[in-house]
């Protein structure tokens, strides 16, 4: 079995696009919430709070190109070339040689465009329909514009598993390097902001509706929370076999030692806290480890009553009250299918730097949360060797990864 290191990464958030910025906002315990007016449109949503990024077309993406492309895909392709950038493997024309494959998801593709193919029913017309409507609309849009765009001719894996979407990227391309099947990956998940995915939620009443004081929402494990805010955002890792990429002397982040998936096969949306433990066991159990050599988790945490709980209790089990744990949708909301990747490169550099997050608006834990060492105040400093990102879906899939520090 081959090891598998991350040497590129790239990230679109609602705190920016550059960890040194991103980092800067965390310490000033600042948050990417906003109130969405145009949302007042809508009859019945309850929500008025989401997370969008700063986000532009870069020049020289031209119409050829971006065609068949949404919103969604733009930022998947636009991360990927910054992670391979970062990588030294932008130019490279191994990429091109069926070396280097994709994995890549979200939830679901472009929503204008999903619109677009709902209108056919509503309004019985196929007006504002074109050749690429359905292109940006698929479910693995990601994947296959990320491929097309840098002329990639390895296997493609899409993932639209929701909020699982980004980790299961992550998870099958570690697998694919691992078992000799490529060289190299580009692995991640994106998510583009609409109304439609606050509804979802909002239906739900699971959505915070903290309009009037975005700053102080979501507030995952808090006995006072009221539920998510969704988000938007993209990011890639380039994953690569360890003796390619010491052979071409690349850069490495971290390696990648663990992954776990399984689903609950019990219920659409109530979480099982009994299979997520298992697929945090299932990641130790790859990476060859035992709980007690892993001291923070990177927690899914979306700010939902049921979520935080079944979490909380399925963490304590496995790893006991003395594991240091944290939620980084207290900044950037609940990202959905970019949430899984966005976590682990906050995992990867918060390893790095030996600097872990507190929850923001984390004051009083729910007595329903079992004890854990919910990170607080000005957040830890700790000198890890290891880190596990969980994240967890409708559906009940579970993903649980573990990185370790590159030495």
């Amino acid at each position: 079995m081959n090891r598998v290191v991350v040497t590129g990464m790239g990230a679109i958030c609602p705190l920016g696009n550059d960890w040194s910025v991103v980092e800067k906002k965390i310490r000033e315990k600042k948050n990417g919430i906003r109130i969405i007016p145009e949302w007042d449109a809508i009859n019945g949503l309850l929500t008025r709070l989401a997370a969008p990024v700063d986000f532009e077309i870069p020049e020289h993406y031209s119409r050829k190109k971006t065609r068949g492309m949404a919103r969604v895909a733009l930022m998947a392709t636009r991360v990927s070339e910054l992670a391979l950038l970062d990588a030294g493997l932008l130019d490279d024309p191994e990429i091109q040689n069926g070396s280097m494959g994709v994995a890549y998801g979200s939830s679901s593709g472009g929503t204008e465009a999903t619109g677009k193919m709902v209108g056919i029913r509503t309004n019985n017309s196929l007006k504002g329909i074109s050749s690429t409507t359905y292109i940006e609309m698929m479910s693995h849009t990601n994947a296959v514009n990320v491929s097309l765009f840098f002329g990639m001719k390895g296997r493609i894996i899409p993932t639209s598993t929701a909020c699982t979407s980004g980790s299961l990227g992550i998870g099958y391309a570690y697998e694919a390097i691992k078992c000799g099947h490529q060289s190299m990956m580009v692995a991640g998940g994106s998510e583009e902001l609409d109304v439609t995915e606050a509804a979802v939620f909002d239906v739900m009443f699971a959505t915070s509706t903290k309009n009037d004081k975005p700053e102080s929402t979501p507030s995952p494990f808090d006995k006072d929370r009221d539920g998510l805010v969704v988000g938007e955002g993209a990011c890639t890792l380039i994953l690569e076999d360890l003796e390619h990429a010491k052979l071409r002397g690349a850069k490495i982040y971290a390696e990648i030692v663990g992954f776990g998936t399984n689903s609950d096969g019990v219920h659409l949306t109530n979480p099982c806290h009994e299979t997520m433990k298992i697929a945090m066991e299932l990641s130790l159990k790859n990476a060859n480890l035992k709980p007690e050599d892993i001291n923070y988790v990177n927690a899914h945490a979306t700010g939902t009553t049921l979520g935080d709980i079944a979490e909380s209790t399925a963490t304590n089990n496995l790893f006991g009250k003395n594991v240091y744990i944290n939620s980084m949708k207290s900044y950037v909301g609940h990202t959905l299918g970019a949430s899984g990747s966005l976590e682990a490169w906050f995992s990867i550099n918060m390893m790095n730097n030996n600097w872990y997050a507190p929850t923001l608006n984390l004051k009083n834990v729910d007595r329903r949360c079992l004890d854990l060492n919910y990170i607080i105040g000005n957040g830890v400093e700790l000198d890890l060797e290891f880190v596990m990102s969980n994240n967890f879906a409708f559906g009940g899939i579970n993903t649980s990864l573990i990185f370790k520090r590159w030495n």
